[in-house]
């Protein structure tokens, strides 16, 4: 297989599966149209803001703190916090890539590395091609930014009911990507399960309660997949 053959068949593999995470994203990213049209936004700078950002809690968040006319230093803050875990996603990402990658296709792939698309890049088996993930990219940011832009046009005429339907949709997407994986290997179904119970710890007892979210996000990450990385190590030919 020549290297053209090969991207071409990484490209469209990443195509396939960037598919259903596109209409997650979606049904996420109209909900999010719709709230920054509401709180004052034009519908292309709410379009600007998903096309560069990609960060679902990390735009909800921000956009408080644009409506609530909110510092710098508290958007830079609160933007820190919550998109903290996309440090560890690249970092384990940049393990799955092959050796011989250059650093300019590791800069276009670091910028789609959101959960979604870390998740199917990582439970791949092998290394994971540039252009898979640019695949993925091709059909999840215009998803993302296409239903934000849907949002703020047409949003505000729909019943109450069918937006809060809306907003639970990344959870099904959430389920459909962990729950392949959690059936064929032991170490993701214990991953899994420990960062269901750690972060039911976060949400009842009354002293962790007060940890931000997105440094519940960062402990539990760090905790399960460490306890992972010891207890199960992936071994390299």
């Amino acid at each position: 297989m020549n290297r053209t053959t090969d991207r071409k068949q990484e490209f469209r593999s990443g195509l396939k599966d960037g598919i259903p995470i596109a209409l997650g994203y979606f049904a996420v990213s109209f909900t999010f149209g719709i709230k920054a049209v509401d709180g004052g936004l034009s519908i292309w700078q709410a379009v600007l803001i998903s096309l560069t950002n990609l960060t679902s809690a990390g735009q909800f968040a921000g956009l408080d703190i644009i409506i609530a006319m909110g510092s710098y230093w508290e958007m830079a803050l609160t933007q820190l916090v919550i998109n903290l875990r996309y440090c560890l996603m690249s970092f384990s990402l940049s393990q799955k890539l092959r050796r011989d990658v250059p650093w300019v296709h590791r800069f276009f792939v670091s910028f789609g590395v959101t959960d979604e698309i870390f998740g199917v890049s990582a439970s791949r088996e092998g290394k994971v091609h540039p252009f898979y993930s640019y695949g993925a990219m091709c059909v999840a940011v215009p998803g993302w930014t296409l239903g934000t832009l849907v949002g703020g046009f047409f949003g505000s005429i729909l019943p109450e009911f069918i937006l809060s339907a809306l907003s639970v949709a990344i959870y099904g997407m959430f389920l459909a990507v962990i729950i392949p994986p959690a059936r064929k290997e032991k170490a993701v179904r214990f991953v899994v399960i420990g960062a269901m119970a750690v972060s039911t710890l976060f949400a009842v007892v009354p002293f962790l309660k007060k940890v931000s979210s997105g440094f519940v996000i960062i402990i539990t990450t760090l905790l399960v997949a460490g306890a992972a990385a010891y207890l199960a190590p992936i071994k390299e030919e």
